[in-house]
C-alpha cells in the first residue's frame, strides 16, 4: 500500500520522503483540521523532495458547505497551488443535508485538472456513504480519504471494507485517522489502496520565556511544543505497508 503523510511543515515533508512515503498531503491550519497551505511553503517543499505533493484546498475550518465567496477562493487557491508546483489537490464540498455537492465538486475537479484530486474526509460526514461514493466517482475525483465514517479506522473497519467493495476499483480508497503500526495489516486486509497518517510527535520548542497569563493552545498540547512527523515511526509504517 502507498503511504501518504499529512504534513504541516517542510521538516515533516522531508522526514516523510526520507522514510519512504509515496505522497504528501500538505496543509496549514492544524487546529482546524487542515486548510490551504501557503504557496511559499509549497514551493519550498517541491524544491526539497521528489515525491508527489497534494495541497489541501479548504478556505477555512468548520463545515464543508461553501458560499459564493468561499467557492471563488477555492478556485483561486487551486490556480495558485498549481503555479507553485502542486502535483494534486485535496478538496470536498457538501450540501446542507450532508450529501455530496456533486455539481461544485465536479467543477472544482475540472478546474484542478490535470492535477490529481483526492476527496477528503468530508466524505465521513455524509449520511449515505454508498450514495456519496457514487457522487464522488461521478464528479471525477481519483480517490477518497475516509476513516469509514467513524472517529478512527479501527472503529470504521467494517464500513471501509464495504466502501472498498462498492468502489470495485472505480476509485481509490485511502484509509486515514488513527493509522499506525498496529492496524496496517488490518487495513491491507480490508483492501484499501493506500493509508494516510501524520505520524505526529511533539518536542519542546526553542522559546524559554512564556507568560503564565496567556495560552494559545490549539490541537497541540500548548505553544511550548512543536509538532512534527516522526521519521522513525513513518519509516516503520512504510516498511510494513510495503510488505503486506
Amino acid at each position: 500500500m502507498l503511504v501518504e503523510v499529512c504534513a504541516y511543515s517542510l521538516e515533516s515533508c522531508i522526514n516523510a520522503a526520507k522514510a519512504g512515503a509515496g505522497r504528501i498531503e500538505l496543509c496549514s491550519g492544524l487546529g482546524e483540521g487542515g486548510t490551504t497551505p501557503g504557496t511559499g511553503l509549497l514551493s519550498l517543499v517541491k524544491q526539497n523532495i521528489s515525491i508527489p505533493v497534494y495541497a489541501m484546498i479548504r478556505p477555512r475550518g468548520g463545515d464543508f458547505v461553501y458560499d459564493a465567496y468561499e467557492t471563488e477562493t477555492m478556485y483561486a487557491e487551486i490556480e495558485e497551488v498549481r503555479k507553485a508546483g502542486a502535483d494534486g489537490v485535496v478538496l470536498g464540498a457538501l450540501n446542507p443535508d450532508g450529501s455530496v455537492d456533486r455539481g461544485l465538486t465536479a467543477s472544482l475537479v475540472k478546474a484542478a485538472r490535470p492535477l490529481g484530486v483526492t476527496f477528503h474526509r468530508a466524505f465521513d460526514l455524509t449520511p449515505d456513504p454508498a450514495q456519496a461514493l457514487e457522487d464522488i466517482i461521478a464528479a471525477g475525483a481519483d480517490r477518497i480519504l475516509t476513516s469509514g465514517q467513524q472517529a478512527n479506522v479501527n472503529l470504521g473497519i467494517e464500513t471501509l471494507r464495504k466502501i472498498v467493495s462498492l468502489a470495485a476499483g472505480r476509485i481509490e480508497i485511502m484509509a486515514g485517522a488513527g493509522v499506525g503500526l498496529s492496524n496496517v495489516e488490518m487495513l491491507a486486509s480490508a483492501g484499501v489502496d493506500c493509508i494516510h497518517l501524520t505520524g505526529k510527535a511533539f518536542r519542546r520548542g526553542r522559546q524559554t520565556y512564556f507568560s503564565a497569563a496567556i495560552s494559545m493552545a490549539g490541537e497541540q498540547p500548548d505553544e511550548r511544543s512543536v509538532m512534527f512527523s516522526d521519521p522513525g515511526l513513518l519509516k516503520e509504517v512504510t516498511a510494513l505497508a510495503q510488505k503486506v
